[in-house]
């Protein structure tokens, strides 16, 4: 039960799931296989009631995921609106660059903690908390450069990206949706590509080339609309990690794994949801 989730693959618990070669199952509580038909333990009168000490403890749980999301989506929450506070109404060019200085110091830390955070073996949950912090600022900033363009468009942002999260969380469970390896291959490639072209478009903005993809455009429309199923898309592969990892009895600290994942899906859909809205409105 390998990811392919760069966020998720670092697990070595998770990863440590799977089949050994005479086909026993191993789990990374005890990482023993359970013994075959006639082998010593199967039969049913050796069976003890066992001891408290045999009880896993500390396992994750769909309840620590949703803590732990809970929290780091709080801080998000908290950032962007100290952010938004300080950077108070957008109306001068000062204002502006003050604004962008934000958004750009928001963005570059929550990157470079969410490269750390995807590819760390143990997950830190303060560095959880830290990206969560970084990317509110980065959201405040932006939120408050749309909301003095666009009134109420950071509302209805908000109120589509849980709408989409309720969404997608109904569909994966009633339709018992399952993820397979080329889904998962599909989501990171246009997951990498997308930020790969993101990256491109900074660099060539910085020559004084913008790039349709991100502009106002119909080319731009378009792009933020496959972000925004690109986003759902990963929102589908974090339900997968956790009930897969709840199933495979992960530590509890995996919690924050899965509460990291869900927070890059939630502000990647609400960031889409912002452009999409903005185009709409926009003349």
């Amino acid at each position: 039960m390998k990811s392919n989730n760069p966020v998720f693959a670092r697990s070595e618990e998770f990863n440590r799931t799977s089949s050994n070669a005479y086909g026993n199952q191993t789990y990374p509580g005890g990482g023993s296989s359970y013994p075959g038909y006639g082998e010593a333990g199967t039969d049913p009168s050796t069976w003890g009631t066992g001891s408290p000490t045999q009880v896993d403890q500390g396992r994750m749980t769909v309840d620590s995921v949703v803590q732990k999301t809970a929290i780091s989506v709080a801080l998000v929450f908290v950032a962007a609106f100290a952010t938004w506070w300080y950077v108070g109404d957008v109306s001068t060019s000062a204002d502006l660059g003050q604004v962008y200085l934000l958004s750009m110091l928001g963005a570059g830390g929550a990157f470079l903690l969410s490269l750390v955070n995807s590819f760390k073996r143990v997950i830190s949950p303060a560095l959880v908390m830290a990206f969560a912090l970084a990317e509110g600022v980065a959201l405040g900033a932006i939120s408050a450069l749309f909301e003095a363009q666009y009134p109420g468009i950071v509302m209805s942002a908000v109120l589509g990206t849980f709408a989409a999260f309720i969404g997608t969380l109904a569909v994966y469970k009633f339709l018992d949706i399952k993820v397979g390896d080329k889904f998962r291959r599909g989501v990171i490639a246009g997951m990498f590509g997308m930020v790969g072209l993101g990256l491109l478009s900074l660099v060539l903005s910085l020559f004084g080339i913008q790039s349709p993809l991100y502009g106002s455009g119909p080319i731009g429309f378009l792009f933020a609309l496959a972000g925004l199923v690109l986003g759902v898309f990963m929102l589908i592969l974090d339900f997968d990690f956790v009930e897969n990892g709840v199933a495979a009895g992960l530590p509890e600290r995996e919690s924050w794994r899965a509460a990291f994942g869900l927070t890059v899906s939630l502000v990647w859909i609400y960031t889409n949801l912002l452009r999409i809205l903005a185009i709409m409105r926009g003349d």
